[in-house]
Formats: C-alpha cells, structure tokens, sequence
C-alpha cells in the first residue's frame, strides 16, 4: 500500500508562482536584481524538493536557461541552477495516468534541454547535470504517493531519456570539457550507465561519432585512473548492443587503432595489479571484435604482430625486449588472457594478411605446445585442470587456423602429434578429466573430450583435399586406426550421444577424405571397413530427427559408401554379400527427401557393378514393394513438389513443357552470358529426376516386376526423360531467340521449328501411350470381373448339380417306384453300350453282381462302416470276404462257418 505525502509549504511565504519567476529573470528592469533572483530560485527548489510535476518542465526549464545566461556575468547564480538540476534528477511527477503519454514531448525535449546546459562553463553545473541524468535513468522512483501526484515510473523515465537523444548531447559535450578531467570522467560514466542496456541510446551515440571520440582519449591526462577503465566500458557496450558496421566505420582509422594500441601496451608490461589485468583483459576482448574486420588497420600500426608475439609468448621464445621481463602465472586474469589469445588468433585469420605475420611468429607451433597427452605435460604455469582447458581450447583453435597453415601445420608434424594424441586417447589407462570449459562438457572423467576435439582437427586437414596431408596420413596407418576406434564407438553399450554421434561422423568424413580417389587406400579400407558401414546404416532412419546427430552420422555413412567402396570391386562385393544393397533401399525408403539424392546417388554409381542389378531387383519393402516401384513412387514425389502439370492419372497435360514445373515455367527465360548454364541444364542437378533415369537405364525399362498400370504411367515418362530435356533445351533456345529478337537465317528457323515440333509430338505420342495403358488396364479390370462372375456363376450351377443329385439319391433310397425305374434306366443304358455285332471273339462278361440287395452302385470291394462297438458290446469278428452280402466290419457273428444271422441292426456300405 502506498503512503500519502503531502508536500510541505512554508506557511509565511505564498505558493511559488513559475511564470512570476520566469518574467522576474527576464524583465529589464529587474535583472541586475541578483538578491530576489537568488530568495526567488531558493523558494522554487525549497516548493519542489520532492520532483517537479510535469505540467511544470517548461517554466522550471526556461528558468534553467535563463539562469545559466546570467552565470557569464553572475557566478551565483550555479548553486540554484545546480540545486534544481538535482531536483530534476528525481522522478517527475503526473497527477493521472494519462499526464505521461500528454506530456511526452515537454519532458523529452526538458531531458534535452538538460544536456544542452553543459554549455554552462561551471565543473559544478557540468557534474550534477551528468548525477542527475544517471539517478533519473537507473534509480527506481519512491513507492509512497504525494498530495495529488504520483511518481512517473523507471521504465517511463528511460524511455524518455532515449527519446530524447541526451546522449549525443553528451558526446558532443566531451569536446568541452577537456580542461576539467573530473567532469570528463563524469560524462563517460554516464554515457556507460546509459548505454548498458539500451540498444537505443548506444546507435544515438554513434551517430555523434562516439567510438571514435572515446577511443581517442583512452591514454588522456587522467589524475583518477579510471578514465581508461570507464571508456573501455562504454567501447564495450557499443559492441554488444550498436551496429557493428558503423563501429567499425569509426574505429578503422590509425589514430584510433594506435590508442587502442597504446593503451593495451601499457597494460600488458605495466599492469600489476588484479584491476590492472582485469582491464587489460577487456580491452584484448575488444581488440579481438575489432580484428575480425579486415577493415580495421590492426596490422598497418603494428599492433597484430605484437599480439601475435604476446599470443606465442612463453611456448615461442622472443627476442623483443618487451616480453624479458614479462612474467605469466596461474592466476585466473592470466589464465583468462592465455584462452583470449587463442580467441584473437581465429580472429585474425579473417585478413589473409595476418597468416604471413601468424608464421613468423609462431602462432601454430605455440598452439601444438598444448597437443600432448596430459599424464606428463611438462608445463610449469598451469595447473592440470588449466592446462586441460587450455588444451582443448588450443585444439579448437587450431581446427580454424590450422587449415590456412598447411606448410605450417606439416613443419610443426601435425599429423604425428594428433595421432599420437589419438592413440592415447583410446587407450584403456585411467585419465580424469576435470571437464571445468565449454570444450570440455561431456568429457568429465573421461579423454572423450580430447578425442573429439582431436577427430575434428583431423576432419579440418582432411577435409582439405590436399594430397601432401592425406598421404602423410595414409602412410601413418590412419584407416586401419580410425576403423579400430569406430568399431569399438559402434560396439560400444555407452549411451547414444551427441559427442558420441558427431566424433563417429568425424571418423567417417576423415575416411572419405582420404580414400575418396584412391583405390589402394579403398582396398585397405576392405571388407573391415564395410562391416562398420553395414552395421551404421542398420540404424533406425526414424532418428534422423533426433536432435542429436543422427541425421550427420548417417549422410556421412553413405557418404562413406560413396568415396570408401564405389570403385573398389573387392569393397564393392563384401558390401553386396553383406546386403549392403538391401540397407540402401530400406534407408531409401524411410528416409527424408533430403536424403534421397546422396542415396540415389550411391546407388547409381553401385549400378555399374552388374551384381548390384539382381539386388536391386529381389530386393522387397513395405507390402511387398519392388524397387522399380519405389523409384517411381520418388519420381512422382519430386515432380509433385516441382509442380509439373500432371492429371490425376499422372498422363502428360502439357506435351510441349512435359518435364518443366510451374514454378519454373512461371520464372520465364532471362538473357544470360553463353557461359551461364540455363535452367533446364541446372534442374538436372536441383532434383534427382535424372538419377532415377539413369538407375532405370542399368534396370531397363521392361519384364520389371510388380508395377502397376499407375507405375506404367510414370515409367513412360522416366523412358523419354533424355528425350523431353532435349526438347525443353531447344524451347529455350527458340524462347531466347524471340526475346533477343535474333533472327537465325531460314534452314536454321526451319530446322529448329523441326526439332521443336518433333518433341512435341513425342510428348503427344506418350500421352496417347498413357491413355492406352489406363484402357488396357480398365479392360484388364473388366476381363478379371467377368472371369470372377463366370466362376462365381460355374459354383453355383455346380451346388445346384449336387443338391439334384442329391435329391435323386435320397429319393432312390426312399421311394421304390423310383429305384426300380432307376434300376431299368441303369440297365437300359448297360445294354445300349454293348456290342450289337455277332462273331467277334470278345468275352463279353457280366456287369452285375449276384445277390446284391442295396440301393448304391458297387464293385466288388466295399468298406462298411460299423455300429458302434458300445451298443453290440463284445469283440468284433473277423470278416471272411468271400461270404456276400455281409458286412465287414462291426457285425457280432458267432461263426462264418454255420451261416448265422448278421445282428447289427444298421450296416452303412460305401464304395472302396
């Protein structure tokens, strides 16, 4: 809850009356009347000592200007001035809400006002206006309200501040005061208060040449010390928060870079104590943004080879007289400069014309000082857990600058060492890493972060392609090494992560490198080798989202593929007998677009080895798919994200633009130089339509098994595909013609109207092909549906054929009238098949059995099935198979031999 305050009136006195005051410093004839001047300004600041209201600035600050006229005639007028400058430094004071927004403009152009008085030539008027200004903008105003006003808030104040553009009042106000240090000192701290957290105020300062004017005066006459110390901050904030363009602008000139110079210099050999080389270290951090700007004369001055002496110094002896008496500790500020001067030798490479002055001085061999395993360092400055973080930091140095030192890095035996390093990163003996840095997370306890950082520099130098650095790498045994460390990463059971993952693409990216136009260093890559990438490519393509560096690891492994076993038939085999062929259309499958081209890729360039053919095509994915299909399925994927004019059959809708998308037909043709390749040359390399071409040319175009008539549709046009952008080539040849308004003589208009209207015929002809297919295919579907009524109709007449039958059998069983006319239509039919002539020596014999009492047609073997053992009860007897028209089974006889009665009572009989 706040707390009302009333303001406090002198009882004796009347209220204060502004405009009374303002016509009593102006009216003629009272202005040498300094007495009622000064008891009229005393009443003033003795009404308002808690703020004025903002409906008041414009009286308080024409009273201000008037005043501040008088003190070239009057010097006591500067206590009041100074006394309502500090009443100004409170917060202002609104009787509503809305005052702040009403009155915007009156109190940034009051704040304005305010710097302008640093006109007054008083070091007293000159210091309060700079106090009042910082209390205003960083001091939070009193929570208690006032009798009918409220304080205008922090944010409202610095809002009003930067509106107001002071600062550059304030810029321009250094020029005046070079005469009174102490008030120098004042404005710069100011302007560092200001500047701190507002991106605003810090490009108003640029804009009134601030960089510039600061750091001319960083080595002034300073009786405080703090002046270098202050303007450093100010330097320092304009680079975190202004336009670094324009920074630069100001800063690119010798008497600026020369002070910068002066001022480091000084620091560096003089500087003792802790504040001492705390500054020298902010200044080496502005230096080194500095230096990342070519622009900036940094070695024209001198200045980047006495970095680059210091940077070296004590791994690089010197002989300058500088560094004798130098001495480094283990102190943190110490410690601290070491790592920034690793960060101004990355800076520094970005002017080509710092890499001749990194040589001279040494700068790579200082950086190796710190490649060695850290068992026995043999450092004297660090402690273990520095010289590890130096280490690691000296390696991510050396992974930017060593790339532009080749000659350098082979002098110093880089290769050597970060083998060497390698080797005992791997090895099993105990190392504790204190992982205390950035370069070091992850590596807690362990030489992971060592081994990263070593990989990485290897991948730098390979990455090259220079020829000197990969065969000194071959010739130390770098692939077998690197596959022995990448085996034991992949049959590693250590967590899957993102150090892990990048220092296994590391790995292969270094192999690629260098195997990548040898076949000896492929043959040495070897069946071992593919083993790895095998095992590699059986990770799950649903991580290549995973955040971590799935995707990496797996680009480089078929990157891998591509470099390290194409081109190598003895690669190439161990790679097809493990199914390596297999794993790539399954990755083809499940990955992203963006992968689809380095596979496809891959994959053609497999296709000249002749086993790779009948993979491909046993090869079956998800439901059964072919891998003709798949390719097919990309195709259409690709030209559906180009927009290429096709129906919902996927037939050709425009024959003379058949392969062309909408986005590139909508581009036009532009008039480029004959040596400028034009977009139907450069679509061939933006999609991957014309691998899927040339894969298809090693498959060929017919006897592809299981394609559908959709597929037939799509292979059509991957057939003309050559054929379709030579016509699209020759479009643009007629369209280019037409734009430039050439006129080719008549056998040449005549032969390119020729060649333009053939491929448009062809694409007509495989329209037309298209529309067959569709046909064939719906007379295929309605063939296969009559056949399917047919066999459906064919079922049923033959379930109507046995239920017929069926009734005439049971009818024959049930009703005797019925078997006997089946019993004359049988023998009717018997005796119809006999021969009628006479005199032929034919045995004719009987086609009836004797005694036969049953309903069924038989032979002379019958299987009878029995009643159930549980209703006759006893053994069942043997049949004796020449007694007819018994039963054999089931039947309770007591003798064959006496020709008892049969007492099953039921006795089924079925032909054998």
């Amino acid at each position: 809850m706040s707390v009302r305050k009333s303001i406090p009136v002198d009882l004796h006195t009347r209220p204060v009356d502004l405009n009374h005051v303002v016509n009593l410093l102006e009216d003629r004839f009272s202005c040498n009347l300094v007495d009622r001047h000064l008891h009229a300004l005393k009443r003033v600041v003795k009404h308002y000592q808690f703020g004025f209201p903002i409906k008041d600035l414009v009286q308080v600050f024409k009273i201000l200007n008037l005043c501040a006229e008088k003190v070239r005639d009057q010097d006591a007028y500067i206590q009041p001035i100074c006394e309502v400058l500090k009443l100004c430094g409170l917060p202002f004071l609104k009787e509503k809400s809305s005052d702040e927004s009403n009155f915007a403009q009156v109190v940034s152009e009051s704040i304005s006002q305010m710097g302008y008085l640093l006109r007054v030539p008083s070091a007293e008027v000159r210091l309060q206006i700079c106090d009042s200004i910082m209390r205003l903008y960083s001091k939070e105003p009193p929570k208690q309200e006032f009798e009918e006003y409220y304080p205008t808030s922090k944010s409202y104040n610095m809002q009003m501040i930067e509106e107001s553009g002071v600062v550059e009042t304030l810029i321009m106000g250094l020029t005046l005061v070079g005469s009174q240090p102490e008030v120098k000192l004042q404005i710069i701290q100011t302007l560092q208060c200001l500047s701190y957290s507002s991106a605003m105020n810090c490009n108003l300062m640029l804009n009134a040449q601030a960089a510039s004017k600061i750091c001319r005066s960083l080595n002034d006459p300073d009786p405080s010390g703090q002046l270098l110390f202050w303007s450093s901050e100010v330097l320092w904030n304009l680079l975190e928060q202004a336009s670094k363009k324009e920074l630069v602008n100001q800063l690119s000139n010798f008497e600026c870079i020369n002070a910068l110079k002066e001022a480091f210099l000084n620091q560096m050999v003089n500087g003792y104590s802790l504040s001492d080389r705390q500054l020298r270290n902010d200044l080496l951090v502005i230096t080194t943004s500095l230096a990342e700007h070519p622009m900036i004369p940094m070695i024209e001055t001198g200045f980047t080879k006495l970095l680059i002496m210091f940077a070296a110094f004590p791994e690089v002896k010197s002989h300058n007289p500088l560094v004798h008496g130098l001495k480094i500790s283990s102190s943190n500020e110490d410690f601290e400069m070491k790592k920034l001067f690793f960060n101004l030798l990355v800076a520094l490479i970005n002017d080509l014309a710092s890499i001749q002055l990194l040589s001279e001085g040494g700068a790579l061999l200082a950086l190796f000082h710190y490649v060695k395993p850290n068992e026995n360092p043999g450092v004297r400055y660090w402690s273990p857990a520095q010289f590890e973080e130096l280490q690691l930091h000296a390696l991510a140095t050396l992974i930017s600058v060593a790339p532009v030192m080749v000659d350098d890095y082979m002098n110093c035996q880089g290769n050597t060492r970060l083998l060497l390093l390698l080797d005992w990163c791997v090895n099993q003996d105990p190392y504790f890493g204190k992982g205390n840095s950035f370069h070091a997370a992850g590596g807690r306890g362990s030489k992971k972060a060592q081994k990263h950082y070593c990989l990485r520099l290897l991948r730098s130098m390979a990455s090259l392609g220079e020829e000197l650095i990969n065969q000194n790498l071959y010739d130390q045994g770098v692939i077998p090494q690197l596959l022995d460390v990448l085996k034991g990463m992949t049959n590693s059971l250590e967590e899957e992560t993102k150090i892990n993952l990048d220092m296994q693409t590391d790995i292969l990216i270094i192999l690629s490198s260098i195997c990548e136009h040898d076949i000896h260093r492929k043959e040495l890559f070897g069946a071992f080798g593919v083993e790895i990438v095998i095992k590699l490519l059986k990770i799950d393509p649903t991580k290549f989202y995973s955040g971590i560096g799935h995707n990496r690891l797996l680009l480089s492994t078929v990157d891998c593929i591509w470099c390290c076993i194409v081109g190598c038939s003895t690669a190439e085999d161990s790679f097809l007998e493990m199914g390596g062929i297999f794993l790539l259309l399954d990755f083809l499958e499940a990955s992203s677009k963006r992968m689809h081209n380095l596979i496809l890729g891959t994959l053609l360039e497999l296709c000249d080895n002749s086993k790779t053919i009948h993979h491909i095509n046993v090869w079956r994915g998800k439901n059964d798919s072919t891998a003709a299909s798949l390719l097919l399925y990309l195709w259409r994927e690709e030209e559906k994200e180009m927009r290429v004019k096709r129906d919902a059959q996927g037939r050709i809708l425009d024959a003379k633009k058949p392969l062309i998308g909408i986005m590139q037909d909508e581009y036009g043709i532009t008039t480029l130089p004959a040596n400028c390749l034009s977009p139907a040359v450069i679509d061939v390399s933006e999609n991957s339509r014309v691998k899927i071409y040339s894969i298809f040319c090693k498959l060929g175009f017919e006897d592809l098994p299981g394609l559908s008539a959709y597929d037939y549709i799509t292979l059509a046009i991957v057939h003309r595909y050559l054929d379709f952008k030579v016509g699209g080539v020759w479009n643009e040849i007629e369209k280019e013609f037409k734009q430039e308004a050439v006129h080719p003589i008549n056998p040449d208009l005549e032969s390119m109207h020729i060649i333009t209207k053939h491929y448009e015929n062809l694409g007509r002809q495989l329209a037309q092909h298209q529309t067959d297919i569709l046909e064939n295919q719906q007379k295929q579907i309605l063939y296969d549906e009559q056949q399917m009524y047919a066999e459906i109709k064919h079922n049923h007449k033959q379930r109507e054929l046995s239920k017929k039958s069926w009734q005439k059998y049971v009818a024959r069983t049930s009703n005797h009238k019925i078997l006997k006319e089946a019993k004359k239509h049988q023998e009717h039919t018997i005796e119809s098949s006999k021969l009628k002539k006479k005199g032929l020596n034919i045995n004719v014999r009987t086609t009836q059995i004797g005694g036969l009492y049953t309903t069924g047609f038989w032979g002379r073997l019958v299987t009878i099935e029995s009643t159930p053992p549980e209703l006759l009860g006893g053994p069942l007897s043997p049949v004796n198979l020449k007694i007819k028209g018994t039963c054999r089974n089931g039947a309770a006889m007591k003798s064959a031999d006496a020709g008892n009665e049969i007492k099953n009572k039921s006795c089924s009989v079925s032909i054998k």
